[in-house]
């Protein structure tokens, strides 16, 4: 089965027109994404966007032996053009399948959100399941796969970027597995340009592509090196913790260690505590220590980490490293002990694992020993754990940089 993606863009197209933003004044070239529109074998065509003939003709293709033409979109949707010729566009109730000549079979998924979803299985019984923009499958657990999963699809075209957790969904009830190709469509203007919007979609296991690309459904197709072990460091307030759990948000089940504790007399600590919660998918989960090598010895599902800084400042606690006698008289090796472990257990744990810390030290030296004693002892378990990991990324004012 032959799809064509015609356009890869939200409803409003990218760039959007007269918009002044960043991501719109560099959306130029391949970096410029019609509406999502999808041609599949040249006879079933999945949303009607303006321009859909002109743009099928610059991929080498033709709308003439279209039979079928199936809307995704809620009401409000792109504006539609009908080029002559074509069969008037329509949509299937949900849950009922419709059979064309061509010995295409469409169900209608229905969605959680306002449109409709299309699982398309061709004639050799490859399967493409297509999601409108902000839509995941309605029914699909959170978490925990089916008790009768069907098979993966061989390809998935959706809204990564503003669902990521329709593919986490998808991954939980195993209807997305590892050679699931997954594409992202409907890219809008909040998306970052260029390389980085690249390796955003690489860590969620997806990929965007050019308007007119030609993928061939069922075909092996080589996806994004998902990174094992990524360390994310960054200043205060950078937007390193969003980055990290951006990383994951395609991935059910996530269990969130977080090493700060409880500190029930911080009313402001605990504001920021539920902040975080809050802004995490329901499917995760939670896990308040600092005990992190046996977590990282167990099987199980990715682990987020947050943050070493406050684990570092637990070890400290642990070996009284405040105090310049305890210090010298078996703190500092006490310390350096634990943090070898830790480095090791990054080393060997077979789970994803993404980390936060802190980067400390490019200001003023602090006034206390024990102070500059925490910031030395930060840049080497930073170092340590850093070169643990395939990904190291620099989080400043809320763009990632990537080290590694």
């Amino acid at each position: 089965m032959e799809l064509t993606l015609l356009g890869t863009g939200a409803p409003a197209g990218l760039p959007r027109p007269h918009c002044p933003c960043a991501a719109c004044a560099t959306a130029r070239g391949e970096r410029a994404r019609a509406a999502t529109a999808l041609l599949v074998d040249g006879v079933l065509l999945l949303d009607l966007t303006p321009g859909a003939a002109l743009a099928a003709a610059r991929a080498g293709h033709s709308l003439a032996g279209v039979r079928q033409v199936l809307l995704t979109h809620p009401h409000g949707g792109p504006a539609m053009e009908l080029p002559a010729g074509l069969p008037a566009a329509g949509r299937v109730a949900d849950g009922r399948v419709l059979t064309l000549l061509s010995g295409h079979r469409v169900r209608a998924v229905a969605m959680d959100a306002p449109g409709t979803g299309y699982e398309v299985t061709g004639p050799g019984g490859e399967r493409l399941l297509y999601l409108p923009p902000g839509g995941a499958p309605a029914g699909v657990p959170d978490n925990g796969r089916a008790a009768t999963a069907p098979s993966p699809y061989d390809l998935v075209a959706a809204d990564v970027t503003g669902r990521p957790d329709a593919v986490a969904r998808l991954r939980a009830a195993g209807t997305v597995g590892p050679v699931t190709a997954v594409v992202a469509v409907h890219l809008d203007h909040d998306v970052p340009p260029g390389d980085e919007l690249h390796r955003q979609l690489a860590a969620a296991g997806a990929r965007a592509v050019p308007d007119g690309t030609t993928l061939t459904v069922g075909a092996y197709h080589p996806g994004p090196e998902v990174p094992r072990r990524t360390l994310v460091t960054g200043g205060a307030r950078s937007g390193k913790s969003w980055e990290a759990e951006r990383r994951l948000a395609a991935f059910p089940g996530v269990l969130y260690v977080a090493t700060g504790g409880r500190r029930e007399d911080d009313a402001e600590w605990t504001a920021r505590v539920r902040a975080h919660r809050e802004r995490r998918p329901g499917s995760w989960r939670t896990a308040e220590t600092c005990d992190l090598v046996p977590l990282l010895a167990e099987e199980g599902p990715p682990l987020l980490i947050d943050c070493l800084s406050l684990w570092l400042t637990d070890a400290m606690d642990r070996v009284n490293a405040w105090n310049d006698t305890a210090w010298t008289s078996g703190g500092e090796t006490a310390l350096r002990r634990q943090t070898a472990s830790l480095a090791t257990a990054i080393r060997e744990t077979r789970r994803t694992v993404v980390l936060v810390t802190n980067e400390a030290g490019s200001g003023v030296v602090p006034a206390t020993a024990s102070g500059r004693r925490f910031r030395d002892e930060l840049g080497r378990l930073n170092a340590a754990v850093a070169d643990e990991c395939e990904s190291v990324l620099l989080v400043v004012a809320g763009q990632p940089l990537t080290l590694r």
